[in-house]
């Protein structure tokens, strides 16, 4: 049996080899290879380990120097022959690998010239530029779209609408799915129930129109030699000028039967592709057909032909930025031949995977946009963490002993535990960047008291921003109390109130004589000084944009700063928008509290609602009823909340007194009904969403939300949390006034319920599954895509090309993982072959990550 060692063998002094390791490597790669090749294969089953020796010799000479591009790729090619040799292979498969080998090893010996120009990859090298191999005077990034072939001043226009401004953004602009017409099925062998891709020609068209429903109908039928199958089209009247008799057209679509069974097939939600017989129609059938998304006057079909000549004219420019360490790691193919397998993949390749992003190639582009993130989050941190703060606190000031005094309560452990985290920042000589994330009700704003006492305590002054107005009134009467106690100042900001009485604010603020300001966006204005801000606490973080935070930031000398969050944020969010900040987690209640029961009913069943609502108020109890409110509708949402407030009063509860609480009325408005509310004198309160956040009344107990269906998910939560505050057990009942006729309308045409549900049952399903707003948070993620989790521009989230955060969780954690090892090795990047990565990561995060800092 021949055991391949993966000990490299010196060359003697006088072999030619001793003076070119590369030669020496090639030498030493063959001779096992051709050892098993010999005789016909005879010494294969006595190869051992040559999966192994292969990896090592390839990483090893990569280790040595920089290689060309072209040569690195035909490396990293022969490593992967011999990857899965011994686990996967049959005999047959690895003489046929064994055969590839040969071959690549007879051209690499061919390239040993390209060797000359190549750079030892040492330490003292010189920074490499990135090269231009096709010649082109400026880098792809820099290229703008419209000098590409076939593009010019107006169609680059319309690709902007796309996103595209450059050759770089063109190429990485991705199919969103694919078609699979590289089988083409004769009409007459057509099955009912399968997707198929016929060819032929349009025999007849016919337009017509529904005369009671604004429906316009287009039927096409079409021709080859076996028979005739026809489409049809809703809504999409101007195709009758695109599918024309004697046009030759692909049709892709589910084949379904007619009326007259098997003999009468139909497609079903058909794609198409008019055939002109042009150079380029091989790019639009008999293969595997990327589908991009389109605006209009510019098709998926023109996208193809520009990716074509894109690929061809600049694909050898595609600068490779994954550190080689990281590509053999993971197995990616180089930059080039990912990008050429995810815009024409090649034949065969699985179309499921193609669609769900999961080949080498869609994995290998996905990594380079996590890893670029992922690098230059954790750069900002460590600059971050460079930095140097004006004041450093003292965690033993009087006020904290004070104030632990005057509390009903002791912190839970999970509370004391995130304070000490706060305490180790707030003590240091870095400024503190730390997100507290907590469900609903875990008890945030207490542990921001502490930080808040302790700042304050300290002779610094405390900003403490949130989004409403309501919120802000709330903190305001809830720590007034408590902040007096302990000597320290605090003033309300808001948008509204007297002139003279914001000026006087204003002064105390910026004379130190009031050391807490609680404020709306009010907080950042220009005329709002302080005396000596050295800690921001933000409420509710992902209501606010990053230029609101970073202005706040600016009215003090690096002050330490405190995010909190209600909404709890999935990892893979938290690993994007917040990379650059220490996370803290409030994982546990406070004791006595009760999980809140969530019911789900229809209209049909309101008058259960409304028993349960009664059996509350006899107990002494209150309750919330919730209306949605949304800009696009506001002024009929408000006038239906008002409505139901009256109705409430005169005909379902004529014995309880009903407030009505909405975001047109005017400050001491809101605050005189929140007071009676809090007081008991109101027993239900009728709102709009203006309560979603920050409202704490404890012996509210059950929370009515109208029309649940119109709401997200996380708003959702975040308005359960508003009841289950006391010991008693609430109630969230959340009326879905459609659902149940949706159900009933859910029927395909073949007769039978449809499988899939709505985004809204989905949601709502959620609700009533869990009481864990992280669980929530996933599967608002999951339902809703990253894309419209509350916002990408509320939340900050980065715009990916290639990327999901849903999809590619798993890919998001490797990038991270590897982040940190690679500035463990190269903190500031320094490295020669590190230069085109840290050129990346700049370019394409400098600008984003000025405003890093804050989150």
């Amino acid at each position: 049996m021949a055991v391949v060692r993966s000990r490299s063998r010196m060359p003697r002094p006088d072999s030619p080899d001793f003076h070119d390791p590369f030669q020496a490597f090639l030498s030493r790669v063959t001779r096992p290879i051709e050892f098993a090749c010999r005789d016909a294969y005879a010494h294969l089953s006595m190869v051992r380990n040559l999966d192994h020796f292969v990896s090592e010799q390839v990483i090893g000479a990569l280790g040595e120097r920089v290689y060309p591009q072209p040569l690195e790729t035909e490396l990293l090619s022969l490593r992967n022959l011999f990857v899965d040799f011994h686990t996967r292979l049959t005999p047959v498969e690895q003489q046929d690998r064994l055969r590839q080998a040969l071959v690549l090893l007879s051209r690499l010996r061919g390239r040993a010239q390209d060797i000359d120009q190549s750079v030892p990859a040492s330490k003292e090298s010189p920074a490499l530029p990135s090269p231009l191999r096709s010649g082109h005077a400026r880098p792809l990034w820099e290229l703008p779209i419209q000098f590409a072939k076939g593009v010019g001043p107006k169609r680059a226009l319309l690709l902007e609408r796309l996103g595209v401004h450059t050759i770089e953004q063109a190429l990485w602009t991705l199919p969103w799915r694919y078609d699979d017409r590289s089988v083409v099925t004769p009409v007459d062998k057509l099955v009912p129930g399968t997707t198929h891709s016929v060819c032929g020609v349009i025999t007849h068209t016919e337009a017509t129109r529904a005369r009671f429903r604004r429906l316009s109908i287009l039927d096409v039928t079409l021709q080859d030699a076996t028979g005739t199958v026809h489409a049809v089209f809703f809504n999409q009247p101007y195709l009758e000028d695109v599918l024309k008799e004697g046009v030759r057209v692909m049709m892709s679509g589910r084949a379904v039967a007619g009326r007259r069974g098997w003999t009468d097939v139909r497609l079903e939600t058909t794609q198409f592709e008019v055939l002109s017989g042009g150079e380029d129609e091989l790019l639009h059938v008999g293969r595997i057909v990327p589908i991009y998304h389109e605006t209009k006057g510019w098709t998926s079909r023109q996208m193809r032909v520009l990716m074509q000549g894109l690929l061809a004219e600049y694909g050898a420019d595609l600068v490779e930025v994954l550190p080689l360490s990281v590509r053999v790691r993971h197995r990616f193919p180089p930059i080039g031949e990912a990008m050429q397998q995810v815009h024409f993949p090649p034949p065969k390749t699985d179309l499921a995977a193609l669609d769900h992003g999961r080949t080498s190639a869609h994995r290998r582009l996905v990594f380079e946009e996590l890893f670029l993130l992922q690098v230059a989050m954790v750069l900002r941190q460590q600059e971050t963490k460079a930095e140097l703060k004006a004041f450093r606190f003292n965690p033993h000031v009087a006020q904290l002993k004070q104030l632990a005094q005057i509390l009903p309560f002791t912190l839970t452990p999970a509370q004391e535990r995130v304070f000490r985290e706060i305490e180790a920042d707030m003590v240091s000589s870095r400024p503190m960047n730390r997100l507290v994330q907590g469900d609903v009700g875990s008890g945030k704003t207490i542990v921001a008291l502490h930080a808040l006492v302790m700042a304050c305590g300290s002779g610094c002054q405390t900003a403490l921003m949130v989004p409403t107005e309501i919120l802000a009134e709330q903190h305001y009467l809830n720590l007034t109390p408590l902040l007096e106690a302990v000597g320290l100042k605090t003033v309300l900001l808001t948008s509204g109130g007297k002139a003279k009485e914001r000026n006087d604010t204003l002064k105390q603020l910026e004379s130190g004589t009031a050391q807490v300001a609680i404020g709306t966006h009010a907080l950042i204005q220009k005329k709002v000084r302080f005396a000596k801000l050295g800690l921001v606490i933000v409420d509710e973080q992902h209501k606010f944009g990053v230029l609101q935070r970073k202005t706040l930031l600016e009215k003090g000398y690096r002050p330490d700063v405190l995010v909190m969050t209600a909404t709890p944020i999935p990892r893979t969010l938290a690993m994007t928008v917040y990379g650059d900040l220490d996370v803290s987690v409030i994982d546990t209640l406070p004791p006595g509290r009760k999980p809140v029961r969530t019911l789900l009913y229809t209209e049909g069943q309101r008058y259960k609602t409304w028993q349960l609502v009664r059996d509350e108020l006899k107990a002494g109890r209150q309750a919330y009823i919730v209306y949605p409110l949304v800009e696009e509708s506001e002024k009929v949402d408000l006038k239906a909340a008002i409505q139901g407030a009256e109705q409430l009063q005169r005909e379902i509860f004529p014995q309880a007194r009903v407030g009505l609480l909405h975001g047109r009325l005017s400050s001491a408005e809101k605050e005189r009904t929140m007071a009676a509310f809090k007081a008991g004198t109101i027993q239900i309160l009728v709102a709009t969403t203006v309560i979603e956040v920050g409202v704490d009344v404890s012996n509210a107990t059950v929370m009515v939300i109208e029309h649940a269906e119109r709401f997200g998910l996380a708003q959702l939560h975040q308005l359960r949390g508003r009841v289950g505050r006391g010991a008693h057990q609430s109630l969230c009942l959340l009326m879905a006034t459609y659902l149940a006729r949706e159900a009933r309308a859910r029927v395909n045409r073949d007769g039978g319920p449809e499988q899939t549900v709505s985004p809204a049952q989905q949601r709502l399903a959620a609700l009533v599954k869990s009481n864990d707003g992280f669980v929530i948070a996933e599967e608002d993620l999951r339902i809703r895509g990253p894309g419209e989790f509350l916002g990408l521009r509320q939340w900050g989230v980065p715009e990916f090309r290639a990327a999901n955060l849903v999809r590619d969780a798993q890919l998001l954690e490797q990038a991270r993982q590897e982040a940190v090892t690679l500035l463990e090795k190269d903190p500031e990047l320094t490295l020669p072959q590190h230069q085109d990565f840290k050129a990346a990561v700049f370019r394409r995060w400098r600008g984003k990550l000025a405003l890093g800092d804050v989150s």
